[in-house]
């Protein structure tokens, strides 16, 4: 008798795929620590001291250890990388990350506690939201499909100026993927970089919500529940 095999988890088979496509396009690889200093997590990107992100709420606080949280988004290791490139000198740039974040807040079948995030940037002297578009519509074409289309709708978010949220249509909806936009000035400063000399473009968005689409998974919670009915995959 055959020996029943595993398989990848869905999450770990769509992380893959992302990364193809962004080192594919000269991104490189960033990694950060899931537990995260408040800096890094909230005040070198632009986030007010009394930003509701930074609630009980949102936001898993690590008691006995000030000023240490569950990173919210892993927007986090592009203020590290950020700072990096800085003290490197390192421009142009473009890095791309997915990880695991924390949220502190009611999970239903479209909500976890924790879920993946897909976060990236490039900097450089000539770089624009035209940019973003083009490796963003790259990301959905391949991920959900060439008939994929990609949508820009105005938003806010602190560390980024323009800022838009990124829609894809898929199967003939449009649905919210992502938020993104130029790095606010400010971003570009706290991480030592000069907002005249440098510009570029940062998103970040949940892989989860992907995976759910792209596979018509019905609740997110399946992730994480070592249900083997995910063996389809």
């Amino acid at each position: 008798m055959d020996t029943p095999r595993g398989t990848e988890h869905p999450l770990s088979l769509l992380q893959n795929e992302a990364y193809q496509v962004f080192t594919g396009l000269g991104f490189e690889i960033a990694t950060g620590p899931e537990l995260e200093t408040e800096w890094y997590n909230f005040d070198a990107l632009n986030v007010a001291k009394d930003h509701p992100a930074r609630d009980m709420q949102d936001t898993f606080w690590i008691k006995g250890e000030d000023g240490k949280v569950m990173r919210t988004h892993a927007t986090s290791v592009t203020s590290r990388m950020l700072e990096d490139c800085a003290k490197t000198g390192r421009t142009p740039a473009a890095y791309i990350s997915i990880g695991k974040v924390f949220r502190n807040e009611a999970t239903d079948i479209t909500h976890e506690m924790q879920f993946f995030q897909i976060d990236g940037f490039m900097i450089g002297d000539d770089i624009t939201l035209a940019h973003m578009k083009g490796v963003l519509t790259k990301l959905y074409k391949t991920l959900l499909g060439e008939d994929s289309e990609i949508e820009f709708r105005p938003s806010f978010f602190p560390f980024t100026e323009p800022s838009v949220e990124v829609h894809a249509k898929f199967k003939g909806k449009w649905l919210e993927m992502m938020g993104g936009g130029m790095l606010h000035p400010k971003v570009l400063e706290n991480a030592g970089l000069d907002p005249e000399k440098v510009q570029g473009f940062a998103f970040g968005g949940g892989l989860d919500r992907i995976a759910m689409i792209k596979w018509d998974v019905s609740d997110v919670r399946l992730f994480y529940q070592g249900d083997l009915r995910l063996n389809q995959f």
